[in-house]
């Protein structure tokens, strides 16, 4: 799925849409991507000298691509908004700077009804940056 699929299934936008491409979906695990860039408006105060992504994003890119994986494994088109409900065992592992590609790996360990729990870890070129369990509530 490529990013205009993508922005039919999530509601967020520029600048806060983190997440460019659904890499693949396999029964409950999904991979996405994001490129990050140095024109990411975040990089101009964190830090203006040594630009790193901040560990927030990487979550919220991690949710985002949660929701995308589990809207392919559905079929769901309707943008229905999940909202984050938990953050457990989050870890961040190394930095993520411009030019890095942001692999997002899941695994959806549970979805019953409004409630959605994921395994996600954050990777550049194979090594971990960062992961957590998100848990998240559907509205109706």
């Amino acid at each position: 799925m490529d990013v205009q699929g993508i922005r039919g299934v999530l509601p967020h936008r520029y600048p806060f849409l983190l997440v460019d491409r659904l890499e693949r979906q396999e029964g409950d695990t999904f991979v996405c991507r994001k490129n990050v860039t140095i024109n990411e408006p975040f990089f101009d105060g964190h830090f203006p000298e040594e630009p790193v992504m901040p560990g927030v994003l990487i979550i919220e890119a991690l949710a985002q691509a949660a929701a995308v994986g589990l809207a392919a494994r559905e079929g769901r088109t309707d943008g229905a908004i999940g909202y984050l409900a938990g953050i457990d065992g989050a870890r961040f592992r190394r930095k993520v700077v411009p030019g890095d590609v942001l692999e997002l790996h899941g695994e959806i360990l549970a979805y019953r009804r409004r409630l959605c729990k994921v395994a996600a870890e954050a990777r550049v070129d194979g090594r971990v940056a960062a992961e957590a369990t998100l848990s998240f509530v559907f509205q109706d």
